[in-house]
């Protein structure tokens, strides 16, 4: 199972959130959760005027063997207006050698079997951001 929590923060609120949303699907082959601007393929979707997150902005999708991925998908833009970034552990406590760090327009990560973690994207041209937390239960 992975377990999705997503937040919102905008302006000056940094340390507060705003609507505060969850999302989970079973580590079947095949199983996607999406997050993005539009609430038609997304389980977890932002304000629609947020045009730094995509209309799909981030894309998990569980493998063959039961792992999950995350998948920056690239926009209608060749150059993204976000800064994504990706935390293994908890925040400020990332786990020694584990992977981190920005996540590349249109990359891909494999989130850790039975661990969790973060993905930050950042808005690069006002202070607003949106924090998606994960954990994924094996």
């Amino acid at each position: 199972m992975l377990e999705l929590t997503m937040a919102a923060v905008a302006g000056t609120e940094a340390g507060s959130t705003a609507g505060m949303l969850m999302a989970e699907a079973p580590s079947e082959p095949g199983a996607v959760l999406r997050v993005g601007r539009d609430r038609a393929v997304c389980r977890l979707a932002t304000p629609e005027d947020w045009l730094f997150v995509s209309r799909v902005h981030l894309e998990f999708r569980c493998g063959p063997e039961g792992a999950w991925r995350v998948t920056w998908l690239r926009g209608s833009q060749p150059e993204p207006s976000a800064e994504v970034r990706l935390t293994v552990g908890a925040p400020g406590r990332a786990q020694p050698g584990a992977p981190g760090g920005p996540l590349g327009y249109g990359a891909t990560a494999e989130l850790p079997r039975g661990g969790s973690g973060e993905i930050l994207v950042r808005d690069r041209t006002s202070p607003r951001s949106l924090s998606v937390g994960f954990y994924h239960e094996v």
